[in-house]
C-alpha cells in the first residue's frame, strides 16, 4: 500500500527519530560537532547493514554503537597525542563550543544546545582517560545501565562502575556548581564587557573571581594562552577588547557567551563561568579554522 512505509523506510525513520539523542551522546564524547555527526553517520551505516529484528530497544542499541565508534575515536587521538590536553604542555585546547542567539543558527547546533553542558564541563571531560569517559557521558549523562556500558568497553560490570566513579569524583572535583540565576549571569558578563571595552581595570577587577583561570585556544596558527588570576586575566581582557570592535551577546552551551566580530568575521567565542557572581573561568575559541567553521556571521 502506498500509504505504508517499507521496512528500510521505516528503520530510516526510526533512526531520524533517534537522531538528535545520538547527537547529543557522540558531542558529549569527542567534543566536536563534526566528528560527533561523522560517529552518527556511521551508526546509521552499522544499523543498515545489521539484523535488528530482534533488537527489543532500538535506541539503546544505538547509543551502544555510538559509544563504541566513540571509543575508538578517542583511543585513537590518545595514540596519535595530536590533541594537547586543556592545560598540557602550556597548550590549550577547547572543545568545539555550541554557539545560539545569532541571526542564523545552525539547525545541528540549535538541536545539541538545548540540552548541552558547559564549556567547563566539557573541559574536564577531555582529561579522562577514554574508557572513564564513557563510563561517565554513557551512565552519568544518559543513563544507561552499567551491563551496557560494560560491553562497549570490553569490562565487567563493576570495573565499568568503578571507572564511572572515578571519572565522578574528578568532574565534581574540578566544576563547582556554576550559579544558575540566568538574568545575572547575564548582568556580570555585560558588567564584563562594558568594563573590558572602557579600560577599566578596577572594576574587572571587580566581577572577576580572584583566582579565575583563562583558556585560549589559539589553534596552530595562533599561541594559546593560559592565565591564572584577576590581574593577568583582567589585562589579557583589556588589550583583546581593542581588537574586538563588535561583541555580540549569546549563548555558548546553553550559558551567556560572547562573540567577538571585526568586519564583519568572528574572532573569538567567549564562554563564563560564573559562580557568587564572580567570573571563575573564561574560556575562549581563537582557532581562526575552528571559528570559520562555526559560520558565525556578524
Amino acid at each position: 500500500m502506498s500509504g505504508e512505509l517499507s521496512g528500510a523506510d521505516l528503520l530510516a525513520a526510526q533512526f531520524e527519530a533517534e537522531r538528535p539523542q545520538l547527537r547529543s551522546v557522540a558531542y558529549r564524547m569527542l567534543g566536536s560537532v563534526a566528528e560527533a555527526e561523522d560517529a552518527v553517520q556511521e551508526a546509521w551505516l552499522k544499523l543498515s547493514r545489521s539484523d535488528v529484528g530482534e533488537v527489543r530497544n532500538l535506541g539503546a542499541w544505538l547509543t551502544t554503537v555510538v559509544g563504541r565508534v566513540c571509543l575508538d575515536q578517542l583511543r585513537s587521538r590518545a595514540s596519535r597525542r595530536e590533541d594537547p590536553l586543556p592545560e598540557q604542555e602550556g597548550q590549550v585546547r577547547l572543545p568545539d563550543p555550541v554557539v545560539s542567539g545569532l541571526a542564523a543558527p545552525d539547525p545541528v547546533h540549535e538541536i545539541l544546545v538545548t540540552d548541552s553542558v558547559g564549556i567547563a564541563l566539557m573541559v574536564v571531560l577531555e582529561t579522562l582517560s577514554p574508557a572513564e569517559r564513557v563510563a561517565f557521558v554513557l551512565h552519568d549523562m544518559f543513563e544507561v545501565p552499567f551491563d551496557g556500558i560494560a560491553e562497549v568497553l570490553g569490562r565487567t560490570a563493576a570495573s565499568t562502575r568503578q571507572l564511572a566513579s572515578r571519572a565522578r569524583r574528578r568532574v565534581q572535583g574540578a566544576t563547582p556548581a556554576a550559579d544558575a540565576d540566568e538574568v545575572r549571569k547575564r548582568a556580570v558578563v555585560e558588567a564584563f564587557l562594558t568594563a573590558a571595552r572602557g579600560g577599566d581595570f578596577d572594576a574587572l577587577m571587580t566581577v572577576l573571581d580572584p583566582e579565575v583561570v583563562a583558556r585560549s585556544d589559539g589553534g596552530a596558527l595562533v599561541p594559546s594562552v593560559l592565565r591564572r588570576g584577576a590581574a593577568e586575566v583582567a589585562s589579557q581582557a583589556i588589550a583583546f577588547a581593542r581588537f574586538a570592535a563588535d561583541g555580540r551577546p549569546v549563548l555558548v552551551n546553553g550559558s551567556p557567551g560572547v562573540v567577538s566580530f571585526a568586519d564583519g568575521r568572528a574572532l573569538s567565542v567567549m564562554s563564563f563561568t560564573i559562580h557568587g557572581g564572580r567570573i571563575t573561568g573564561l574560556d575562549i575559541l581563537t582557532d581562526p579554522v575552528r571559528l570559520a567553521a562555526l559560520g558565525l556571521t556578524g
